[in-house]
């Protein structure tokens, strides 16, 4: 067995790269010109995992989900989604709405009701319009692919610009594969799962072992980006294994693979939800060093991260350092002021002491980069831990002034 390798050009990307895994993207109606329809199915039974926001106001689909997940005892088979309406808040209603496209899609394929799996993306607040969702199903069904992890990525998008998948490829032709797709822009910051993400792999794993792996993946993965502080009522992250590759990655080397390639792929698809922040020009990696624990470190890079003042400094090419360790100096983690020090891509802007002498013409190229890499070192241990967050710009004003027109 070998280590994790990103996909090579050409490659197969998304929920289908492997093996026995189809999906599909169609527009069934509820967005004006886009597809807003997506399906992912496994041919045979799959184990499944899954976490969902720690929002209290949640939407229809995360409680039957859950629900269905533990009826199933962690086994599913389908991931229906779709995009332009939230389906929260929405009442009795929405609950009937996500039941009934829960049993239609089981029908059409031909599987148990509780083993499928309904996730929603789009306002809040309004009725799902289900009727247009159950007379799109038989079109997805119908376009179901082994191709067709691009068209189920699109499917998904709300404010986003782009589509996001990410793969990777374990223990060469005797290995397995894990691949995934997510949507976000807005609305993302850490609690339990940001966003929507669906991952699949074709190794084989137990319910509960896949469950632990997504949950320790995801902490170091959606766990640590934000773009503007807000969770979603409809957060989800959820894994199907099919065990198609006849590998079992459930104890061993196997495992650390599986685990490791499930980590990789999730944080490649929350650094590509947070460079698609809404309004967002640059992708800001706060890297917190010298820390006595690594705890201590992601809660200095999370409220970092999250300091609207230290996202429009970026934007504006400020190299304001005082921003980065007030924010530090209010995460609730103790630290010493003239230990700090502080580095823009490498440039030092603070040395220990309070000592600040650099070029300003040169920190602001630096910061007008595509990547912006903050690295505070606490001079305080040897743990550290990132964080990833974006730029704060007047078009996320604009995006989120006009979201429902």
């Amino acid at each position: 067995m070998t280590g994790a390798r990103q996909q090579e050009p050409g490659a197969a990307t998304g929920v289908t790269a492997p093996a026995g895994f189809r999906a599909s993207g169609v527009r069934c109606g509820i967005r004006r010109a886009h597809p807003d329809l997506a399906l992912v199915v496994s041919e045979v039974e799959a184990a499944a995992a899954a976490v969902f926001t720690r929002n209290q106001v949640q939407a229809a689909p995360i409680r039957l989900s859950a629900a269905a997940l533990e009826r199933s005892g962690g086994r599913a088979r389908a991931v229906v989604i779709n995009s332009g309406n939230a389906n929260a808040c929405t009442g009795a209603a929405g609950e009937r709405a996500a039941e009934r496209t829960a049993r239609e899609t089981a029908r059409l394929l031909g599987v148990g009701a509780d083993e499928v799996l309904v996730a929603s993306t789009g306002v809040i607040g309004q009725r799902l319009p289900v009727g247009k969702l159950l007379a799109g199903l038989p079109k997805a069904v119908e376009a179901l692919s082994g191709s067709g992890g691009a068209a189920a990525a699109e499917a998904i998008l709300t404010t986003d610009t782009c589509i996001k998948q990410s793969v990777r490829r374990l223990g060469g032709n005797a290995g397995f594969v894990v691949g995934g797709m997510a949507k976000g822009s807005g609305m993302v910051h850490p609690d339990m799962a940001t966003t929507l993400a669906f991952v699949t792999t074709d190794a084989a794993v137990e319910p509960a072992v896949l469950q632990a792996m997504l949950r320790r993946a995801c902490d170091r993965s959606f766990n640590r980006i934000t773009v503007d502080g807000d969770t979603s009522t409809n957060d989800m992250i959820a894994v199907l294994a099919n065990g198609r590759a006849g590998v079992d990655a459930g104890r061993g080397e196997a495992a650390a693979w599986l685990e490791q390639g499930l980590t990789e792929v999730l944080v490649e698809l929350a650094r590509a939800v947070v460079r698609d922040g809404e309004g967002a020009t640059r992708l800001i990696a706060i890297r917190v060093r010298g820390a006595a624990s690594e705890d201590d470190a992601l809660k200095v890079a999370r409220t970092v991260s999250g300091s609207a003042l230290v996202k429009t400094a970026v934007h504006g090419g400020d190299a304001n350092w005082g921003r980065v360790v007030a924010a530090a100096g209010r995460s609730g983690v103790e630290i010493r002021p003239e230990r700090l020090a502080l580095r823009i891509n490498g440039l030092e802007v603070l040395a220990p002491g309070f000592v600040s002498d650099f070029s300003e013409e040169e920190a602001t190229r630096l910061l007008s980069l595509d990547e912006v890499e903050i690295e505070l070192d606490l001079g305080d241990g040897a743990a550290e831990a990132t964080a990833w967050t974006c730029d704060l710009s007047k078009e996320y004003i604009e995006i989120n002034a006009h979201y429902r027109t």
